[in-house]
């Protein structure tokens, strides 16, 4: 348009709807792509989730099965130490046996 054209409302107003159609044929044009660009990313996301899923169940077996192991350690641990406190209680009512044994022998002879 000229600069010193001076342009009537209809003028105007065409220009403006022209202007207005080029921009949305741009914008659709940019969709179509964006929407093709978009399932691909879509796709990428979906197999990145469903890996980190099963990175996440594997992960929590692995737990599962470490806090299995830890408990089977402590079960074996404190039956070790049960038995060895019955040991040192067995031990203890022998040395008690045969320290009354001395005794009632020595109050025996006099």
């Amino acid at each position: 348009m000229n600069i010193f054209k001076k342009a009537n409302l209809s003028d105007r107003l065409s220009t403006s709807a022209n202007s207005k159609k080029a921009v949305l044929e741009k914008v659709r044009a940019l969709s179509a792509s964006i929407e093709k660009g978009a399932a691909e990313r879509q796709a990428a996301r979906e197999a990145i989730l469903a890996a980190r899923a099963q990175r996440a169940a594997e992960k929590e077996a692995a737990q599962k099965a470490a806090e299995e192991l830890a408990a089977a350690e402590e079960a074996a641990r404190i039956a070790a130490e049960a038995e060895l406190k019955a040991q040192e209680l067995a031990k203890e009512a022998e040395r008690k046996a045969a320290r009354d044994a001395r005794y009632a022998a020595r109050k025996a002879r006099k």
